[in-house]
């Protein structure tokens, strides 16, 4: 039976999901102190090379799980301009009606509190076609298909690590909790990270998780998905720590230990985000 032509309507109604998903992505960050400061004193520089990666990470995701359907890199490049303008269009509406936002504030500080705030924004829109779309999933078998290589699983886990991670990242409680831990408490913490990327990815049985390979003993799952999949928890988390400049102060072992700590959601994320997306 031939496919379906996708019209006008049905854009319509992926672009209605996707400012519904950039709502409720977006909507706990809009509403935390720490992200209305973070946007005004974050350095530009680290901003723009941030929302330039969050732009390369959606033109990925755009190949997973787009909030419509996409056939070709160019149409992806489109899906993840239109994901970023409704991130920005539902954060700088948000913000205002808020009373954050001004027309007597500074354009840069503007910009920073929008620019800051639309990344999870734009990643809840991207990913709402497949969270909202009320069983419409004619496509869902390609969609596994593009995810179900080996790189596919890793950008995944860097996805979501990173998404995860940077809803905690902004916060004082990361850096109060990495000073408060011991150190046989940091190395608790890591070694249950670990655990608990495994057990999330391979054991608990969530609908939609992923079946482990096929001829993968117990160990080679561990050493193949599950520490890659750990160390890009801790590369996003260092990375995001960096963007807010949680990483310009400090000890080395104080640094070292935020980062585990906010490495413990950033596995979490990478764990769960091939069952969301």
């Amino acid at each position: 039976m031939p496919e379906r032509p996708y019209t006008s309507q049905d854009y319509a109604a992926g672009l209605a999901r996707a400012f519904a998903g950039a709502i409720i992505f977006g909507l706990p960050l809009l509403m935390t102190m720490e992200m209305w400061s973070i946007g005004l004193y974050v350095q530009p520089l680290r901003l723009l090379l941030f929302v330039a990666l969050n732009f390369v990470v959606l033109v990925f995701l755009s190949r997973f799980g787009g909030f419509e359907k996409t056939s070709t890199v160019a149409e992806d490049v489109l899906d993840a301009v239109a994901a970023y303008g409704v991130g920005i269009l539902s954060a700088g509406a948000i913000l205002a009606m808020f009373g954050l936002l001004s027309p007597d504030m500074p354009l840069d500080q503007i910009g920073g509190m929008i620019a800051i705030q639309c990344i999870p924004a734009s990643f809840g829109a991207m990913i709402a076609r497949k969270q909202l779309s009320g069983g419409e999933a004619d496509d869902d078998a390609e969609k596994a298909a593009r995810s179900a290589g080996y790189a596919g699983q890793l950008f995944l886990m860097l996805a979501g690590a990173l998404f995860l991670a940077f809803n905690v990242a902004p916060t004082e409680e990361m850096i109060l909790i990495g000073f408060k831990m011991s150190a046989w408490q940091t190395l608790l913490l890591l070694l249950g990270s670990m655990l608990s990327l495994h057990l999330l990815v391979f054991a608990v049985g969530f609908a939609g998780q992923r079946d482990a390979p096929e001829g993968y003993g117990l160990a080679r799952r561990f050493l193949i998905f599950t520490v890659p999949g750990y160390a890009i928890a801790l590369l996003a988390s260092s990375y995001v720590l960096w963007t807010f400049g949680r990483m310009d102060a400090g000890d080395a072992a104080a640094i070292a230990s935020t980062i585990v700590v906010l490495a413990f959601p950033g596995a979490v994320g990478a764990a769960m985000a091939r069952l969301v997306i």
